[in-house]
């Protein structure tokens, strides 16, 4: 038998003392970044998760909004904080995949760990309910009878309702007239005092106008039918494959560690699984849709590859 000298034996235990026990994830509060500001679609649904996500992590989850240049503030904060899974963000379409292609910006796709989408609200256009044009397929043959003078409202240059104006007129080959107004409220007022013929909106905000108004939301920019509105078709399904609105998901800086990423995406999951979460949505209008991440990167690479394609024929922001 060989006996280890009495301090070899005390160092060695001192040495085992000292080394720190590695902490499983999570063990601290977790900031989830929101590029817009405090009482918005987005942030609302930021906070929803975050209620949830808090239980299922057992750690507070604080959202922290960093608004600005149209979510590029919030966003390049996210890209360059550190991949430890303590800093997560929402990342909403078409912001950002439209900003680094308009401009010189802080970050790409590249530089996020997409871990799921957690809403889909798609963009929609809508028309009076007395209105000539009852279906997509009467709005794209009116834009054809009268090429530029069939008259859109959007949200302004640039805004999603605008960009999606502009991805129908590239799909079915006609000239629309997208028409500038400060937010989709206003659209909705333009609509209704026939000012505009149609006018864009979220479909969230389309559902909450047709309420008692003389109002016909044509079609959803999605994939498919929303659940909110399954009497809805899709632009898709009429010929016209354009995907639009607000896909609202949850990033991480690009680089989270393997078990990091598998638990967050697991417990996002379960948030999208939980009935009191959904119920919650419901009744706040927030479109939940839960999206694993392989199927949201594809998804976001899809509309990168439109985005720029519609940007070397028709610059938004021109």
């Amino acid at each position: 038998m060989t006996f280890k000298p009495l301090a070899l034996i005390a160092a060695m235990a001192i040495g085992i003392a000292a080394t720190p026990a590695v902490a499983e994830y999570p063990d601290r509060q977790i900031k989830l970044i929101v590029p817009f500001s405090a009482g918005g679609g987005t942030d609302l649904n930021a906070r929803t998760v975050a209620q949830f996500l808090e239980k299922e992590l057992g750690e507070p989850v604080v959202v922290v909004n960093r608004p600005g240049a149209g979510g590029e503030i919030g966003l390049s904060e996210l890209a360059s904080s550190d991949p430890d899974g303590y800093t997560i963000g929402i990342i909403n379409t078409p912001g950002i995949i439209t900003i680094p292609i308009e401009r010189e910006a802080q970050f790409s796709l590249d530089s996020f760990d997409f871990l799921a989408a957690m809403a889909e609200d798609p963009g929609t256009i809508n028309v009076l309910g007395s209105s000539d044009i009852k279906s997509i397929e009467d709005l794209v043959a009116a834009a054809k009878e009268k090429p530029g003078r069939v008259t859109v409202a959007t949200q302004g240059a640039g805004s999603a309702g605008h960009i999606n104006t502009l991805l129908l007129e590239q799909a079915a080959g006609v000239d629309l007239l997208p028409i500038p107004f400060d937010g989709s409220s206003a659209g909705r007022n333009a609509l209704l005092s026939g000012e505009i013929m149609a006018t864009t909106a979220n479909l969230g905000e389309a559902l909450t106008f047709s309420e008692g108004t003389d109002w016909r939301i044509l079609g959803v920019m999605a994939d498919e039918a929303s659940p909110m509105a399954s009497d809805v078709p899709t632009f898709t399904s009429a010929g016209y494959p354009v995907i639009g609105g607000s896909l609202r998901g949850i990033g991480a800086p690009a680089g989270l560690p393997d078990e990091v990423r598998e638990k967050l995406e697991d417990a996002l999951k379960k948030v999208s699984d939980d009935p009191e979460y959904l119920k919650i949505a419901k009744q706040a209008n927030l479109p939940a849709r839960f999206i694993p991440s392989d199927r949201y990167v594809s998804i976001l690479e899809g509309l990168d590859k439109s985005f720029h394609e519609l940007w070397e024929t028709t610059p938004w922001n021109q």
